[in-house]
């Protein structure tokens, strides 16, 4: 009788921009492409049972999954050095093991009609910005256009990083109106 080989987890730590959230990559997906859950308190990381754990320990703020990496926010009077090893023990124990990191899928983004303006405001998200953003660590999703008007949600290690009003307003809103000045005049963040 063949039995399965255990999981063989490898997790690395990359710094982000914010200076109190830290990156776990892990060598598999964690969540589909494109997918994000951001979790900033216990109650709503109810359907996230790795999230629940890691609030366990009293200095973490934040929980956020994406592809293949999950990133912490810590509280600012802790420092990572002294944290770090203990929430990667953390995370591989608990994906090693082979439990779910979510319970159930959830949808919470809001839906407005497609028009083509909206298609082409997420398809400059998806290719210019997007894949800045993952890379530190967070993720940025449409939410919605109104009066030549775009808002966002930040979310991860973006989610009260203290360079992510700067980027939005002198990158990601610059790049918006440089490449749709008709129909762009500003960019917010929810929240």
């Amino acid at each position: 009788m063949l039995q399965a080989a255990p999981k063989s987890i490898h997790i690395y730590l990359e710094s982000n921009p914010n200076p109190n959230s830290l990156k776990f990559v892990v060598n598999e997906m964690l969540v589909p492409e494109g997918m994000s859950f951001d979790f900033p308190s216990p109650v709503e990381a109810e359907a996230a049972p790795l999230a629940q754990e890691l609030f366990m320990y009293p200095f973490v703020e934040r929980v956020f999954y994406m592809s293949n990496f999950v990133t912490v926010t810590k509280k600012e009077d802790v420092e990572w050095i002294e944290i770090q090893d203990t929430l990667k023990n953390h995370i591989h124990t608990f994906l090693e093991s082979g439990k779910l990191i979510l319970d159930k899928k959830e949808d919470t983004a809001p839906q407005q009609e497609e028009t083509e303006t909206i298609k082409k405001i997420k398809a400059i998200l998806d290719e210019y910005i997007r894949p800045a953003v993952e890379q530190d660590g967070g993720a940025i999703t449409f939410h919605s256009y109104e009066n030549k008007r775009v808002k966002v949600a930040l979310q991860g290690s973006c989610s009260g990083c203290p360079s992510s009003t700067i980027t939005l307003k002198a990158g990601i809103e610059n790049l918006f109106k440089k490449m749709m000045p008709e129909e762009v005049e500003e960019v917010e963040a929810l929240g």
